[in-house]
């Protein structure tokens, strides 16, 4: 079964941002990444979205949680400076066809720890802004990744 690991989408420049970062908000080009992607993760089954705590993370759900019906659920496991032993004690429990946002730190840190482990991995280490792993499972194993690149927007 698979699980989707989504880096949030474009997000506005941290340094000419001047309050709190987790209120920082998507772009513009943002927003229709995260829109774009509704129709690449309901190929998983969207059976549960979970995202960072971070604004932006949580846009970046948004759109596939209106086209789901399914509503956001935040868990600090995915904030920013996470561990990658506290992420995947969230994805180990996730269900199949849940679709997890977080951060450029997070993600390839805890898929560097699922390679280690064995799983295999099509695509690069660093995720783009709106790009994604389709974390594939068998019988609590994650045994591949398949990268989806951000989407084209132009």
């Amino acid at each position: 079964m698979v699980i989707a690991f989504v880096r949030h989408a474009h997000a506005g420049s941290r340094s000419a941002w001047t309050d709190d970062d987790k209120l920082r908000p998507l772009s513009v080009k943002g927003e229709r990444q995260a829109a774009a992607l509704v129709y690449e993760l309901r190929q998983v089954g969207v059976t549960a979205l979970i995202s960072s705590p971070y604004l932006r993370c949580v846009q970046t759900l948004q759109p596939l949680s209106e086209e789901t019906g399914i509503a956001v659920t935040v868990d600090e496991r995915l904030s920013e400076d996470s561990s990658f032993e506290v992420t995947l004690s969230l994805l180990e429990h996730a269900p199949d066809g849940a679709v997890l946002c977080s951060h450029g730190d997070v993600i390839p840190a805890t898929v560097d720890a699922l390679v280690r482990r064995g799983m295999f991995v099509d695509g690069p280490a660093a995720l783009r802004k709106g790009a994604a792993y389709f974390l594939h499972r068998d019988g609590g194993t994650f045994t591949r990744a398949h990268y989806l690149p951000p989407p084209d927007i132009s």
